[in-house]
């Protein structure tokens, strides 16, 4: 579901109560664990957590104008939902969160090659996304992405 949003608190305050609460427990986290050089914003009807132009000038491959993604959070449908570009680009990431997820968590890991769908919102475990989105620095998401994605 895309929300009609130009700020964080502007999507925020649109979603129903009992998604609210989540949605801004999980947006505290990542403000609270992402490099401090990433910036929130409302990206793709989304929120978004990105790497300014005044960091990364270059352009996104996608859209010149849009600054580089690194992860999206939505309230869908049916669940709430994670996009975390790092867990396509970087297996030993995407290795390490399931390997973690399977440890803490009983629900069974409903996961996409970037998103993370959590149909019970009970049962997000705040601390491992806190530390997901704390495993890369801002460097070395933009040296990913140049190898992997922007110059094939």
């Amino acid at each position: 579901m895309q929300y009609k949003a130009d700020t964080p608190e502007e999507y925020s305050n649109q979603l129903p109560e009992n998604r609210r609460e989540s949605i801004n427990k999980l947006r505290q986290t990542f403000l609270a664990n992402l490099p401090k050089e990433m910036e929130e914003v409302v990206s793709y009807g989304m929120l978004g957590y990105v790497i300014p132009h005044s960091v990364y000038p270059d352009d996104y491959h996608c859209d010149p104008k849009t600054p580089l993604p690194f992860i999206n959070l939505a309230s869908q449908k049916n669940h709430i939902a994670i996009y975390h570009l790092g867990l396509h680009a970087h297996t030993e990431v995407r290795d390490w969160f399931t390997s973690e997820y399977a440890k803490r968590c009983k629900q069974k890991l409903d996961m996409g090659k970037s998103c993370i769908r959590f149909k019970n919102i009970e049962a997000i475990p705040f601390d491992l996304i806190g530390e997901l989105a704390a495993k890369m620095s801002t460097k070395e998401w933009i040296t990913i992405y140049e190898t992997a994605i922007k110059n094939k």
